[in-house]
């Protein structure tokens, strides 16, 4: 069984057993979540299509960790007129452990 879920803005396609990142959420490691928001769920006999979300489907995780991404570099420059900006940015996420898909 396997379920698109919602979180951050972004969609994550899940099953049990999987370790995804999702953007920084205020929880604390070991903590279990319970993600309501979703999408679609899907079974050996097909799937079900929420209409936005699946009603009595959720899916449950563990916080394992928070951390950074690898730096991004945005680097402008335009030639003969001196002009350079340079920036980076790192996003902060938080890795969870898809525990059990319900629904």
């Amino acid at each position: 069984m396997y379920a698109v879920i919602e979180e951050g803005g972004k969609q994550y396609r899940v099953s049990q057993g999987n370790k995804i990142r999702v953007e920084k959420r205020d929880a604390v490691e070991g903590e279990t979540l319970s993600i309501d928001k979703v999408l679609l769920l899907g079974r050996d006999d097909g799937a079900e299509i929420g209409s936005p979300y699946v009603k009595g489907a959720s899916v449950t995780a563990k916080v394992l960790s928070h951390g950074k991404e690898d730096k991004v570099i945005v680097f402008k420059y335009r030639r003969k007129k001196n002009y350079r900006r340079f920036r980076g940015h790192r996003q902060q996420y938080t890795e969870l452990l898809v525990e059990s898909v319900e629904g």
